[in-house]
């Protein structure tokens, strides 16, 4: 009997409500091996209440600290690459190297989002203009989603989220109902690096989830791949604010 997948949400996994399923298969077999959970509307309100109920302490969160929990997360990803590497080939039906590849380029984002303490640092300009003096911080925008494909399962939902979550908003992963493995991995190896829960949040759907979460008034920003879909501001990151002060 086919197993049975979840949600991710407030740092637990979460069973369907909805009573809809999917099969996910092993492409190279033909084969059915799990069933999957597809969120209803209700499913994603709560999932957006869980996140921004987590929002305001990891937006205070220093972002040295933030970082600490990236590099811990690249180290499980190390640790843990068998594992996420064979459910990529199982659901997706690439071969173990290209699996393999997928993933590294995805710790590469991670490696990067490492950074934060020096790549959130705002800017200080004097005498921009005659006695006038400009300044930028930013800012994180609160929570943010990202709609994944199914041709890189681990790769495409980490050059999204990495950033995402250093910069010190909340994450909500709605990824492809054919390949959803890969993303309840990383959630869990999140948690294990010490992310706090409610911070990120897997969303298993269809196009059902997908308007739902594009409609939401409580997500300030989602990105589809490499299509803009509503408001996109730098893969999720802060928004950046500019002042200018009269001295």
């Amino acid at each position: 009997m086919s197993k049975i997948l979840t949600h991710w949400i407030g740092g637990q996994p979460a069973e369907g409500r909805s009573g809809r399923f999917a099969d996910v298969y092993n492409p190279a077999l033909g084969e059915i091996t799990a069933r999957l959970p597809l969120a209803s509307d209700e499913e994603v309100n709560a999932t957006v209440t869980a996140a921004q109920a987590a929002f305001p302490a990891w937006a205070a969160t220093p972002p040295l600290r933030r970082a600490r929990v990236m590099f811990k997360f690249k180290e499980l990803l190390e640790a843990n690459a068998d594992e996420l590497i064979a459910a990529i080939a199982q659901e997706h039906g690439k071969v173990k190297d290209d699996a393999a590849g997928e993933l590294i380029r995805g710790i590469e984002v991670v490696e990067f989002a490492c950074g934060a303490p020096h790549l959130l640092k705002g800017e200080m300009a004097e005498n921009v203009g005659t006695n006038v003096d400009s300044y930028s911080l930013r800012q994180p925008l609160g929570v943010v989603a990202g709609i994944t494909p199914f041709n890189f399962p681990a790769m495409v939902p980490m050059w999204m989220f990495p950033i995402a979550l250093v910069a010190g908003n909340c994450f909500i992963l709605k990824p492809s109902e054919k390949v959803p493995s890969a993303s309840l991995l990383i959630a869990k190896l999140l948690k294990e690096a010490g992310l706090p829960d409610g911070v990120f949040n897997v969303l298993n759907g269809d196009k059902s989830a997908v308007d739902a979460i594009l409609a939401h008034r409580g997500i300030a920003a989602s990105r589809h791949c490499r299509s803009q879909l509503r408001r996109l501001h730098s893969d999720c990151a802060p928004h950046l604010y500019h002042r200018h002060r009269q001295r």
